[in-house]
């Protein structure tokens, strides 16, 4: 009985530690970080090659909500490749010198937080209000877009590539 208790305690705290990991990830960011990706109208992000080099920095819209990042990519983009390999995404809010944060991506397909990414670049980018360039469930559904979470850490940034 007495190893079935001791048993039971080390799978809760495990589930625990799961739970409370993310927030942890979250509070390691720094507040100007967090500012920085409130305000800015774009990121700067890079992937890591097979070679382990990382990519050059592209410029990316995306929103900052609850501690986390939601963009969207083609999914024939390098960044996309990448990421489906389990590439970190490599983040400066702002500019490519601007505060720096370590990504994970997720794929996401929920309509509703699809279509509420949508609704937000409306918001932010002018063309996106237009009704051009912005997230839309029905293109996630049908493969022609993959829109992401990236959960964030501090983290430090890599060298940049050869030649840059």
């Amino acid at each position: 009985m007495a190893r079935r208790r001791a048993l039971l305690r080390s799978a809760l705290g495990l589930g625990a530690a799961l739970l409370l990991a993310p927030l942890r990830a979250t509070a390691q960011i720094p507040a100007a970080t967090r500012e920085a990706l409130e305000k800015s109208k774009l990121i700067y992000i890079a992937t890591q090659r097979k070679s382990g080099e990382r990519s050059t920095a592209a410029p990316v819209w995306f929103i900052y909500e609850n501690d986390a990042i939601y963009t969207s990519t083609s999914p024939d983009s390098w960044k996309a490749k990448r990421i489906a390999r389990g590439s970190p995404l490599y983040i400066w809010a702002g500019s490519e010198s601007g505060p720096f944060v370590v990504g994970t991506a997720e794929k996401i397909t929920d309509p509703a937080v699809i279509e509420h990414m949508g609704e937000v670049y409306a918001d932010k980018y002018w063309i996106a209000m237009l009704g051009l360039f912005k997230p839309r469930a029905s293109r996630v559904a049908e493969g022609k877009t993959i829109a992401y979470k990236v959960t964030l850490s501090e983290g430090t940034p890599p060298p940049p590539p050869k030649g840059e």
